[in-house]
């Protein structure tokens, strides 16, 4: 399953259907032009259809039974039980995308979200009752395997996703060991359940003065705008202000966080891997030095985030900058407006050197209401791509508020569309789910070539200026704060595994000192910057997956280079990059296309870039 939310937008205005923007109340789903809402009964023409099918895959789940015991007995026992094992799954994420997309539609209907509880049970329920597959399948040598392969013609398809199940044989316990695993599932979730709740829900934030003098109330939303807006004070404010409502509850945050840490260092501990680190990149096929190269790649031309930080020094005239000011543009303009019509234009635009295959799927996606475009009462916010379901098509959510970030924002998740559309016209389901490793690639890919249109049709150089400092900026924050974040974790996990478990304070100074490694003399740490480590949701809740995010940058960045100078055969590997699936390893998919992750050298080609964008900022600034 992908579900990727980018980015929260902060949206400050309402598209209309007819593409005219003005300021009013968000409206009601039934609103909005049926052409920019998802089509749903692409999946279900109702709930009595999604029932039916509820029943059929619970009733499945009872009677894969009939194979325990039996996996391995015969090329033929494994095939069938391997088929079954295959058609649960695709029935169920044809459910839980239904139940998903219905409860994010509105988040206030009850009814709705008790339907997608349902379906997580569900899936709970997949896993124990198919928890002796992996254990009956890994008993046996993997020889015998090859034999059965040989023997029916049926399991050649599934080669590579057996040779892979037995990659995880020396970590794989009993059934009954599985089962309970299974079974534990929704109590070790229990610490992620509980901070989302007190970080959503029950955070306790000030009030400040606002930019006209007016009292406003700081929340997650207004936090991360605060940080885009001119007045120095009011980022000031903000930023405090968002840290009074941890540094209240930092205990409980800390809690919470060294819950999971130990959870995950038990769990590796008990599949009998070295380390927490291992153990989460183990399962994509990861070896830890492509961890271990982007961290220290990174720390040895930390001078080039350096001297993005000296550039925003000088331009903003001030002694140090803050963590407030990181974000802050340079090039203060009017703020320009897009309909989603134009923004589709933009997009399309600025994938066309992708070819016309890719513009077919493209508009496919834009004219057979794949995508929910607009901001509605009780609509979920953010934007997603969500591609779990296979036989039917992947779906985007938006909140379109018009501003060049919106554009951005949907180029990154047609990206993921485009990925799982590829894949699935070549892929069978069990090769349909690609590697998280790779997830964040196509997006990011869109979003550089979708950057460097814009830059080539800049208008003024004041325009490209705010373009070439949008890509930095996304630098900044997408591959040097990932890479810090799991930086730290990696240092927390191996202080735990010796049994060395920090306190609130010692977690925030060691954050708050990562924080100035990273960002040098021209940057001054704030206190609060430390209790980051409980703000960012993805420590505490996700398992080792930040880095990822920086992998991922980087070699988007190199594949688009790739796109950009060498045109036809770089995007024939990019296609077939697309095309790959879960089909080989994700290092090995990736160095198909061009791109060798194992190596410095994509991360170079980032910091290149940086440095070359500087340059050519400073020379406009002058």
């Amino acid at each position: 399953m992908k579900n990727i939310v980018s980015k929260t937008l902060l949206l400050l205005v309402f598209v209309m259907t007819t593409g005219t923007i003005v300021a009013q109340d968000v409206p009601t789903r039934d609103k909005i032009n049926d052409k920019y809402k998802w089509n749903l009964a692409d999946l279900y023409k109702s709930e009595a259809d999604f029932e039916k099918d509820f029943a059929v895959v619970s009733q499945s789940i009872n009677q894969y039974a009939k194979h325990k015991g039996k996996v391995v007995a015969s090329a033929k026992n494994l095939l069938t039980a391997t088929d079954d094992y295959q058609e649960l799954w695709k029935g169920f994420m044809k459910l839980y995308m239904y139940a998903s997309l219905l409860a994010d539609q509105d988040v206030s209907i009850g009814k709705n979200q008790i339907l997608r509880t349902r379906v997580s049970k569900l899936g709970s329920d997949i896993e124990a009752g198919t928890s002796f597959y992996s254990p009956e399948l890994l008993a046996v040598d993997f020889s015998k395997i090859g034999q059965f392969i040989d023997e029916e013609n049926g399991l050649k398809t599934y080669a590579f996703f057996l040779q892979e199940r037995f990659r995880m044989k020396p970590h794989t316990l009993s059934a009954e060991a599985e089962e309970a695993i299974a079974n534990m599932g929704p109590i070790i979730s229990i610490p992620n359940k509980v901070y989302g709740i007190l970080n959503d829900a029950e955070l306790q934030l000030p009030s400040i003065t606002g930019p006209d003098g007016d009292m406003i109330k700081v929340s997650h939303g207004r936090y991360r705008s605060a940080l885009y807006h001119p007045d120095r004070d009011y980022r000031r404010n903000v930023y405090k202000g968002i840290y009074e409502g941890y540094q209240k509850n930092i205990n409980t945050f800390e809690a919470l966080f060294n819950g999971r840490v130990a959870s995950r260092v038990a769990l590796a501990k008990i599949r009998k891997f070295p380390s927490a680190l291992e153990s989460a990149v183990y399962e994509n096929n990861i070896p830890v030095s492509v961890f271990e190269n982007l961290v220290k790649t990174a720390q040895d031309n930390v001078n080039t985030l350096h001297r993005w930080g000296e550039i925003k020094r000088k331009a903003l005239k001030l002694d140090k900058i803050r963590p407030y000011d990181t974000y802050i543009t340079l090039f203060e303009e009017e703020p320009k407006t897009y309909t989603y019509e134009e923004g589709v234009n933009m997009v399309r635009e600025a994938l066309r050197p992708l070819g016309e295959e890719y513009i077919k799927a493209f508009d496919l996606s834009i004219n057979n209401r794949w995508i929910d475009v607009y901001e509605t009462k009780n609509k979920r916010s953010g934007a997603y791509s969500n591609a779990g379901v296979y036989g039917v098509h992947p779906w985007i959510l938006l909140n379109w508020g018009g501003t060049l970030d919106d554009v951005f924002v949907l180029a990154h998740e047609v990206g993921h569309n485009m990925h799982s559309y590829f894949t699935e016209q070549t892929q069978p389901f069990h090769y349909y789910d690609y590697s998280i490793f790779v997830a964040e690639v196509a997006s990011t890919t869109n979003e550089a070539l979708l950057l460097e249109y814009l830059i080539k049709n800049a208008k003024s150089d004041k325009e490209k200026a705010s373009l070439l400092e949008k890509f930095l900026v996304n630098a900044q924050a997408t591959f040097f704060r990932q890479t810090r974040f799991a930086e730290f974790e990696k240092m927390i996990h191996e202080k735990a595994e010796k049994g060395e478990y920090l306190s609130a304070d010692e977690l925030s100074k060691l954050f708050g000192e990562r924080y100035q490694f990273y960002w040098g003399d021209a940057m001054e740490t704030d206190t609060e910057e430390g209790l980051s480590w409980a703000r960012v949701h993805h420590l505490t809740q996700y398992n080792f997956y930040v880095y990822q995010y920086s992998t991922g940058f980087a070699a988007a960045q190199a594949l688009a280079e790739g796109i950009t100078k060498e045109g036809k055969p770089a995007i024939d590997r990019y296609i077939s990059f697309l095309r790959a699936g879960s089909s080989d390893t994700p290092i090995n998919v990736l160095r198909k296309a061009g791109v060798d992750m194992s190596s410095p050298e994509p991360i170079k080609q980032t910091i290149t870039k940086m440095n070359r964008y500087m340059d050519e900022l400073e020379k406009l600034m002058k």
